[in-house]
């Protein structure tokens, strides 16, 4: 930055420009900070109860006030210009938001094994997996409507919901009146690892945290097993495999 700024008025338009942008993401980083603190201090399930009061006042707070300032209208609580968009472009929208959300994903882990080393990354990233798997089955039965134990129907529901469903090929399977066997067909990490020559990334110890905790999120009465998931072996036609069954209360 030039020496003879001083403060904010004193930055050029550019400058400026990336000055609110700096600004965007630390209203991110701190959103997150207080889930954080919270989830810590009182454990998940109230803090994801006392995250529902946060969101909706967050966001109406935000996106009033930047509606206002950027000139756009909100029409029940959503910014007109997405309504205007065709569904074709919003479904565009929703596949580039996913990845980027694993774009985000991958490069937190490159930054960690950039710094630590690839224990470290394995390490954070397999953490990271216990707070944003029940987080993401929240948000998924906020936005469903999907009751406390949404049994193995509202779980093929949420996995179509999941991010991971806007950038990977997955199928479900009714296995038996109560097993579904979800798989992931094709991965987007994997099979880049495969055009590169690589082998599979080693995800198991991830995937046993995020998808135990994904079933159990839906409905506590489901548990989880995997079928295979690198280092395991696997056919061409999943990269990893998980069998979910409902136990009767």
């Amino acid at each position: 930055m030039r020496k003879e700024v001083e403060k904010p008025e004193d930055l050029n338009q550019e400058e400026l420009a990336l000055f609110a942008l700096d600004m965007f993401h630390r209203i991110i980083v701190h959103y997150t900070q207080w889930f954080g603190e919270v989830w810590h201090q009182f454990g998940s399930k109230e803090a994801l109860n006392i995250m529902k009061t946060a969101k909706a006042n967050s966001y109406s707070i935000q996106m009033n006030r930047l509606a206002k300032v950027l000139g756009f209208e909100m029409v029940n609580g959503i910014p007109k210009p997405l309504l205007e968009m065709s569904r074709e472009e919003l479904i565009n929208l929703i596949n580039n938001l996913g990845v980027n959300w694993l774009a985000d994903d991958g490069v937190w882990f490159q930054a960690v094994e950039s710094h630590r080393d690839m224990y470290d990354a394995k390490r954070c990233n397999d953490s990271c997996w216990t707070r944003f798997s029940p987080f993401e089955v929240w948000s998924i039965k906020q936005f469903l409507g999907l009751p406390e134990k949404a049994g193995l129907e509202g779980l093929k529901r949420a996995l179509r919901f999941r991010m991971y469903a806007r950038v990977n090929v997955q199928s479900i399977i009714d296995e038996t009146p109560g097993t579904v066997v979800f798989q992931m067909n094709d991965c987007r990490v994997q099979s880049a690892r495969t055009r590169r020559g690589l082998e599979d990334y080693p995800c198991k110890s991830a995937g046993l945290v995020e998808y135990r905790l994904f079933g159990e999120s839906i409905d506590p009465r489901i548990k989880t097993e995997c079928i295979a998931c690198p280092p395991d072996p696997h056919p061409k036609e999943w990269h990893c495999a998980w069998r979910f069954t409902l136990k009767e209360d």
